[in-house]
């Protein structure tokens, strides 16, 4: 009985949170109807600006970002996934989800290096992939005593192209680009690239092993697509490794990756749609630190 009242309470406090947000959203100002591509551009910020003030004053979302709140992270990720509404003549829809799910491509290391050649190599790609992601990250190569010496002629062809670090997926499809004509492989083409890695620069960035994609199972857990869909597709919440059912060699696998079984941090995603365009902005929302990063818009 007491776990049953616990679950409602729990329930209804997603329930108060995403109802607070969703009201704050509906609150926002109506914009003229006929504007320039500037006075456009500024509503979006302003649109963004709005969204950030109340996201950072809900005080039920802040709870969330108490150590003991997992449970109550994940039930509000499962059950705000959406929130809709118009503004005017746009149609606005705020998405939220994990944004530690994705395997930071820039955590990349000696240590984990044969579990990325593993899992490449059982897609048929050659190993020489590996190696060109490692000879664009040169912050890792320069701290963990590489061979600055370059395999690929990458920068050859793309002298302009940045090396420190990969910092965006435009950047690894520069890469990929170059690996596919290089090797004439056509099989990295079939790599879910968009479910697989999130680029920062932050070494200590963790993932959420309650979120994290199938594909980023397979990566770090050294295991087959199959296995990887087992443990995502189990519809358990998980406090531990053992509480996974992973093997000894998985265990020892995932251990090459900074994991966690709590991140509060929100990717969120604003659909903007009007008759004339379609916009869209997104971002990343530590909810500790009440404070949004990495903005992205495509206007």
């Amino acid at each position: 009985m007491r776990k049953a009242i616990a679950l409602l309470i729990t329930v209804m406090s997603v329930m108060i949170i995403s109802v607070a947000i969703g009201y704050g959203l509906t609150q926002l100002q109506t914009g003229a109807k006929s504007l320039s591509e500037e006075e456009k551009a500024y509503q979006y910020t302003m649109l963004l600006d709005d969204l950030l003030e109340i996201l950072e004053s809900s005080d039920e979302l802040a709870h969330l970002a108490e150590s003991d709140a997992s449970e109550e992270l994940y039930l509000f990720l499962e059950n705000s996934r959406y929130l809709s509404f118009l503004q005017g003549e746009r149609k606005v829809v705020v998405s939220f989800a994990s944004a530690r799910s994705k395997l930071n491509i820039n955590t990349f290391n000696k240590s984990n290096a044969p579990l990325f050649r593993s899992y490449f190599s059982r897609h048929m790609i050659a190993n020489g992939y590996v190696d060109i992601l490692r000879e664009c990250m040169h912050t890792n190569q320069v701290k963990e005593g590489y061979n600055n010496s370059y395999k690929s002629a990458l920068f050859e062809k793309h002298p302009e192209l940045f090396r420190d670090y990969i910092a965006s997926k435009e950047h690894l499809e520069i890469i990929n680009a170059f690996y596919m004509q290089e090797y004439g492989d056509e099989a990295l083409g079939q790599i879910p690239f968009e479910k697989l890695f999130s680029y920062s620069l932050n070494p200590a960035q963790e993932i959420d092993l309650n979120y994290a994609t199938a594909e980023v199972l397979e990566l770090i857990l050294g295991t087959t697509r199959e296995r990887a869909l087992e443990i995502k597709g189990s519809g358990l919440f998980y406090k531990s490794f053992k509480n996974m059912g992973l093997s000894k060699e998985e265990e020892q696998n995932i251990a090459h990756f900074r994991t966690t079984f709590f991140a509060p941090f929100l990717a969120v995603h604003v659909l903007i749609v009007t008759d004339e365009r379609v916009a869209t902005i997104d971002f990343e929302y530590d909810i500790q630190q009440k404070r949004g990063y990495n903005f992205v818009f495509e206007l």
